[in-house]
């Protein structure tokens, strides 16, 4: 355990940065379940409408530091890639 004052902060603000990670990452691959299992259900506009959310959900989590930016654009790119071939 640390012993410094500052280390011991430091320890406590990495917990809360980790779960605030941790609960970002968790919402954005539910979002992106809903939209592959609106593709396996062949509901066309749910899958659009769920592909809107989880897009926003992945940008949030980019903006916030969560992804790398390119992770998220190239998440966001096999899930429309993935939408379109629907049609």
């Amino acid at each position: 355990m640390a012993n410094i004052k500052s280390a011991k902060k430091r320890i406590l603000v990495n917990k809360t940065k980790a779960d605030r990670n941790k609960s970002i990452k968790s919402s954005v691959k539910t979002a992106i379940k809903k939209v592959y299992a609106a593709i396996d259900a062949n509901d066309k506009e749910a899958a659009r409408a769920a592909l809107v959310g989880a897009t926003s959900a992945l940008d949030k989590a980019t903006k916030k530091g969560v992804y790398h930016k390119n992770t998220s654009a190239r998440k966001v790119s096999r899930l429309a890639l993935a939408v379109n071939k629907m049609a």
